[in-house]
């Protein structure tokens, strides 16, 4: 793998077969007491830093996701870049002259190299940047959304749902360890696999894990416990993308999404909460992954479909019980200048 090559977020084909992917980041973190940059410790701090976040990145929509659930819009400010990359880096091309406003770059690569000149590894997204420094403090996209939980407390909004309560931790890392290796990660292992063997493989596994959620899913409205929590928010960021990109473009075409009716029900019931469907961009999805994966799509062709109008029927999920905020409450409208394009969104449309 090419030391800037991250098109597939640092992911490699071995031996011309397996897909395999390098999750070694930049683990620093932002915490509350104990802060000390040398030891990969950063001071919490409203208004320091900023997240970089594609919409079309499952990993980095499960961070603007986390962001609006938990209100840190005026402590955390975001800047997005546009959808395709090239080999170096991604971009501010959405921004006037494809500057960043704040950072003042114009790729995110310019963030990795104020921290490292010799920078090597793939420069991915979410990344959350310190601005005084103009340095990438993380790309650690799992603990990213966890300490937004947890070390960022002091500036929740009032009535911030628990994403990541004490109590059900274990539980909910035990079905998040699943759901990433055999569905987030499992989409991609069939997508780049390199031989039939080890596309079959990744197939039977993913579908095999999926056929898991339907059958607990049917008989729960969320993942771990009564509440939305961080397990919810890592699987629907896989499920939204899977038929206009996974179930084609990835040939994970058992069946499509719409055709597992838990499954079904439970995206749909999260698209519809305030907070998840609403940082969506499907037309930004689906020009990510058809144009820049070129050795998957070489004529860089970005299908018309599918119709999103289903994502916006009755789910009839409130029958099993649950309550999506806790004692909390769903976030109020989306920040001016964080919305989606209305053509790219039937919720906004």
């Amino acid at each position: 793998m090419s030391a800037n090559d991250f098109s597939t977020k640092g992911a490699y084909v071995t031996g011309g077969e397996e897909f395999k992917r390098d999750t070694n980041y930049i683990e620093d973190r932002i915490v509350r007491g104990g802060e000390n940059p040398e030891e990969g410790r950063w001071p919490v701090e409203a208004g320091r830093y900023r997240l970089v976040a594609a919409r079309a990145c499952p990993w980095a929509n499960r961070s603007i996701i986390v962001r609006r659930l938990l209100g840190l819009e005026d402590a955390i400010s975001m800047g997005t870049p546009g959808p395709t990359h090239d080999k170096r880096s991604w971009t501010f091309d959405l921004d006037p002259d494809g500057v960043d406003p704040v950072l003042g770059i114009e790729r995110l690569q310019q963030a990795f190299f104020e921290r490292d000149p010799e920078y090597g590894r793939g420069i991915t997204v979410p990344a959350i940047v310190d601005i005084p420094s103009g340095m990438v403090v993380t790309n650690n996209y799992p603990q990213i959304t966890l300490d937004f939980s947890t070390e960022w407390t002091e500036f929740h909004r009032e009535g911030a749902p628990d994403l990541y309560p004490e109590s059900l931790r274990d539980e909910i890392d035990e079905v998040a360890r699943r759901v990433f290796t055999e569905v987030n990660n499992g989409v991609y292992r069939c997508g780049f696999a390199g031989s039939q063997e080890a596309y079959d493989d990744a197939y039977d596994r993913l579908f095999a894990a999926l056929d898991w959620l339907e059958e607990r899913l049917s008989g729960q409205r969320f993942l771990v416990g009564d509440t939305i929590t961080e397990a919810d928010v890592r699987l629907f960021t896989t499920l939204v993308r899977f038929d206009p990109v996974y179930h084609g473009h990835f040939k994970c075409n058992r069946n499509k999404l719409t055709e597992m009716p838990a499954l079904w029900g439970y995206a749909r019931d999260l698209f519809q909460t305030p907070g998840f469907g609403d940082t969506i961009d499907f037309e930004q999805i689906k020009q990510h992954y058809y144009v820049v994966h070129e050795d998957i799509n070489p004529t860089g062709i970005v299908p018309l479909g599918p119709d999103l109008s289903g994502w916006l029927t009755a789910h009839g999920r409130e029958e099993l019980g649950g309550r999506p905020f806790g004692d909390g409450t769903p976030p109020g409208p989306v920040r001016e200048g964080e919305r989606v394009e209305a053509s790219h969104n039937p919720l906004v449309s």
